[in-house]
């Protein structure tokens, strides 16, 4: 369903999310780790952006899992575009649903900023 940015903006949207939505959205061709726990994002208009996830880490959160370096480098693409990540990597997340953790591509690239070139 294709809506305006207008409508987008008359139903509470920001000004971001209302041309994001209106565009039809983005999808998420690569993602990697980065120093600092940041992933870079490419999408497929071209843009590289640069999501920071540290604010994701406070105490008791479900990203307190993937909260060392090496757990969070094991970061890849799900059968949805999704960015994501196994828990335990020897586990079949499609088997137990509890074993992965995602962001959505839409909060990825609302919530990132573009990356410098």
């Amino acid at each position: 369903m294709n809506r305006s940015e207008e409508w987008y903006l008359a139903n509470g949207f920001s000004p971001e999310a209302a041309r994001y939505f209106a565009t039809g959205g983005r999808t998420i061709t690569a993602v990697s780790a980065a120093p600092g726990y940041t992933l870079v994002l490419d999408f497929d208009n071209g843009e590289r952006r640069i999501l920071d996830c540290t604010r994701h880490f406070t105490p008791g959160s479900v990203f307190q899992a993937i909260h060392t370096p090496e757990a969070f480098s094991r970061v890849f693409l799900d059968e949805r575009g999704n960015v994501a990540w196994d828990i335990d990597p020897s586990l079949d997340s499609s088997v137990h649903w509890d074993n992965r953790i995602d962001f959505c591509k839409d909060s990825c690239y609302l919530n990132s900023a573009p990356a410098a070139r």
